[in-house]
């Protein structure tokens, strides 16, 4: 019997998957931050789905969500232990959104790197609850199976996770695009130049700087505090690279900044901005993180 129903099972499946890929990988992209983790769970989804029975089911992008959040519930769960023994502070894997992406990305504010970082301070069930229910839609029955707990249970799960979002958003207003590319060509013109009084000048007084290089590479373990430390910090790692030149690219659909380095990508720079000026500087220097630009 499952081998009769296994070619029709799978011309559907075949028709209906990459329709269905983006929110597969969206889910465990934004559950684990990983792009790497996201493409091994999309995979073990396909794999499961192909070996299924799947006359019965009428949303087929709930089921392949669902299974995908089960499947990454799983990993994350672990993850916050292999967290605990990262070299240096941890950062989202950096996620190519707009027209330089080889795949379409489901983009919104749950993807950028301020928001990922967010979603690290839920407990894990806060933010399969949060990300299924207020990002994708699905209904609490669904997010409860997940999760092994009662509907409501899933409810207030989402509820408190929403809360503490809510919250973490005020602190960071949100930026038009074209205030974002002003700051940041900005931005890139001090830095190419090595001009410290002009980067001082467009960086927060009370800014942040963190650098993720995974133990793989020479990077500060601490973050670094002060706007005017940042500048002289990155005056002189800048004179250290020698970059061959830097880009403006849209990171977790949000313009960034790509560095180039011997012929290949050597950082992706990720920023905050209120004001004018950059709060947060986010760089990512792990290679590992780095393969798929």
């Amino acid at each position: 019997m499952a081998d009769e129903r296994a070619p029709e099972q799978v011309d559907r499946l075949g028709a209906e998957w990459e329709k269905h890929r983006p929110a597969v990988f969206g889910v465990a992209y934004r559950l684990l931050g990983s792009v790497a983790d996201a493409e091994d769970v999309a995979q073990d989804v396909w794999l499961r789905a192909a070996g299924s029975d799947l006359h019965d089911v009428e949303d087929l992008r709930a089921w392949l969500v669902t299974v995908a959040a089960r499947r990454s519930y799983d990993i994350l769960k672990s993850a916050r232990v292999r967290r605990e023994s990262y070299v240096g502070p941890w950062l989202p894997e950096p996620l190519l959104t707009g027209p330089d992406a080889a795949e379409p990305v489901l983009v919104d504010d749950s993807v950028s790197t301020a928001m990922l970082l967010v979603m690290e301070e839920l407990t894990p069930p806060e933010r399969v609850a949060f990300v299924l229910h207020d990002v994708f839609d699905l209904e609490f029955a669904r997010i409860a199976e997940v999760l092994d707990v009662s509907p409501p249970a899933a409810r207030q799960l989402a509820s408190r996770a929403r809360r503490r979002v809510a919250k973490a958003k005020e602190s960071t207003p949100r930026v038009s695009k074209a205030e974002r590319e002003r700051v940041l060509a900005t931005f890139r013109a001090a830095y190419e130049s090595g001009d410290l009084a002009g980067l001082v000048k467009l960086l927060d007084p009370d800014a942040i700087y963190v650098t993720d290089g995974g133990g793989k590479v020479s990077a500060a373990r601490k973050l670094i505090h002060g706007g005017e430390r940042i500048a002289e910090v990155m005056v002189r790692v800048g004179r250290q690279w020698s970059l061959d030149h830097i880009d403006l690219v849209e990171v977790g659909g949000e313009l960034s900044l790509v560095c180039h380095r011997e012929g290949r990508v050597y950082s992706v720079d990720t920023v905050q901005i209120a004001d004018g000026r950059i709060t947060a500087y986010r760089r990512v220097i792990n290679p590992d993180k780095l393969s798929r630009f």
